[in-house]
């Protein structure tokens, strides 16, 4: 690959990783923020508002992370979503660095609820951890509304990374798994 390949395809890569972070930056819906305050906020709707904000953004980075067709394509989204709180006109420039760590320690509760196996469905877990950090309760409780919204982030996460970075392409006759054995015989 030449040099000029390379630092195109690189280039490819950020300007799509910038796109999904930029979709990632939506802001969450004010009904949400308002159902969230109430139950887990004390009535505090900007605190809500972060949370849910957070919780968009983790989840399209998690999705990033486990769905890529690329292995760079989780980092490249990770420096997206950095640069952009780094320019983000509602977080002042002081407060970035907070800013960073909370979303960080976001990150590793949400990680961890993907991570976890037999309690609940993914949805639940999420959720749980949402209501958590909100300070709605403690870890393992569960709202429907709460379980519907995080899967609603994660979906359109999804459907934003394969919109984004494309769709794997396999023959018919092709399981995944020998895809990635190839020709080996």
């Amino acid at each position: 690959m030449s040099f000029w390949q390379a630092w195109r395809e690189r280039r490819a890569l950020r300007e799509a990783a910038d796109a999904y972070a930029r979709a990632a930056w939506a802001e969450p819906a004010d009904a949400d923020v308002r159902w969230l305050a109430a139950l887990a906020t004390g009535g505090d709707e900007d605190h809500a508002r972060w949370e849910l904000r957070y919780c968009r953004r983790v989840l399209a980075l998690l999705t990033a992370e486990r769905d890529a067709l690329d292995d760079s394509t989780g980092a490249a989204v990770a420096h997206a979503l950095v640069d952009r709180l780094h320019r983000d006109r509602t977080v002042a420039a002081e407060r970035v660095p907070m800013a960073e760590r909370q979303f960080n320690a976001r990150l590793t509760r949400y990680r961890e609820a993907q991570r976890e196996r037999g309690t609940g469905t993914p949805g639940e877990r999420l959720a749980s951890v949402l209501l958590a950090v909100a300070g709605g309760g403690q870890a393992g409780a569960v709202d429907s509304r709460a379980v519907t919204l995080v899967e609603s982030y994660a979906a359109a996460a999804r459907e934003r990374l394969r919109a984004t970075f494309g769709v794997a392409q396999l023959p018919e006759h092709v399981r995944p798994s020998e895809a990635a054995v190839g020709d080996r015989r």
